[in-house]
């Protein structure tokens, strides 16, 4: 079986600029614009805000 197309795997990058990742899947039919969560940074030490990167 092939996997859904309209649930993609995505890439969220800190924006504090310490190169920290996380991966996780989205819907394109509820979320068509770019992810933006707030997730802890373990390198910078607190929470920042996430961005999804294309």
């Amino acid at each position: 079986m092939a996997r859904s197309e309209t649930r993609p795997v995505v890439t969220l990058r800190s924006t504090a600029g310490t190169g920290q990742t996380y991966v996780t899947r989205k819907s394109r039919r509820n979320n068509p614009d770019r992810l933006v969560l707030r997730k802890y940074d373990p390198a910078a030490g607190q929470h920042v805000l996430f961005r999804e990167e294309r």
